[in-house]
């Protein structure tokens, strides 16, 4: 048993997936609604942008950075691709490539605030999602836009058994992201500046640059969660983005991410949001308050940080 805890310990992810198995398996003995299909489906359709939203915050807690505008860059995003399509009648490709673009240039934003001004990231990111969140109301007036082309609308309910086809994109993104930081030199980068950022700096790496770049790889997956948001509920709805703050941040520090940088896990991000995406259903399906997921993810956050600096101890990283 010491050997299972030790081994446990030792992996990031190992503890969570655990948790996640238990939990499935006993949610199905509770509840035969938790085996179907169509529940499934709908499981898996929400871990859809959730999991780009933890990808996004994941990225800049890798660089060592925080970013506080996910939500509403993403909420800023889904306007635009609405408002687009709606009432500019934008076709759908042209209209995500823009509403993309618009989310790199806003994390560019971000990047070159914080590099320029010297200023905490925490600090700018907080401004520019006042900022982003004005815009976004500004422009809708709190009305969302309703008319999205019936394609769009399609591939956000689509599906092929219980797999949602907007399923189809966070699996891509999971191993674009997989292979940029182990394989690609600029996403190692990221990590080296995260973990040491004067050691790297020294070694000729731009710590900079990796702040910038970590910014702008967050604004487009913000951007992207925002997209699949709308596809999914069929509305550019303004209040898109509003409640992912806590997601962005939860998920990958359970996954086994480093508040202070240089350390992150893909795998076990994937794993946090399916456990995410667990106790929500879990909840509508024991109908319990939907107010208790909030209480739940702040608690699991408090669960991993202290998980996380019980193995720094015993690597002796830390005192």
């Amino acid at each position: 048993m010491n050997k299972v805890f030790s081994i446990a310990a030792r992996t990031q992810w190992a503890g969570t997936l655990a948790v996640v198995l238990v939990g499935g398996l006993a949610l199905a003995i509770i509840s035969p609604e938790f085996r179907t299909e169509f529940n499934w489906f709908v499981m898996l359709r929400s871990i859809c942008v959730s999991l780009l939203v933890a990808f996004s915050q994941m990225v800049m807690l890798g660089v060592g950075q925080m970013n506080l505008s996910v939500g509403a860059l993403g909420g800023l995003v889904a306007i635009t691709v609405g408002g687009l399509m709606d009432y500019w009648q934008v076709p759908t490709v042209p209209a995500v490539m823009i509403a993309l673009a618009a989310g790199g240039f806003a994390g560019f934003l971000n990047g070159w605030l914080t590099v320029r001004t010297g200023i905490n990231g925490f600090i700018v990111t907080l401004a520019t999602a006042s900022g982003f969140t004005g815009i976004n109301m500004g422009i809708t007036r709190a009305i969302p836009f309703y008319d999205m082309p019936v394609d769009f609308v399609a591939f956000g309910n689509g599906r092929i058994g219980l797999f949602p086809l907007l399923l189809i994109v966070p699996l891509i993104v999971t191993i674009i992201l997989t292979v940029f930081f182990t394989r690609v030199k600029t996403g190692r980068y990221l990590l080296a500046v995260g973990g040491n950022s004067h050691a790297a700096q020294l070694s000729g790496i731009s710590a900079d640059r990796a702040v910038t770049t970590a910014h702008v790889i967050s604004g487009f997956l913000a951007a992207l969660a925002g997209i699949l948001a709308v596809a999914q509920l069929g509305s550019a709805q303004p209040t898109i983005g509003s409640d992912w703050l806590i997601l962005s941040f939860a998920a990958p520090i359970i996954g086994g991410a480093v508040l202070s940088g240089g350390s992150i896990s893909i795998i076990g991000t994937v794993i946090a949001v399916f456990l995410i995406g667990l106790i929500q259903n879990a909840m509508v399906l024991l109908a319990v308050d939907p107010y208790w997921v909030t209480f739940l993810l702040g608690t699991l956050i408090l669960v991993a940080v202290g998980v996380n600096r019980y193995r720094a101890v015993r690597a002796g990283d830390i005192d």
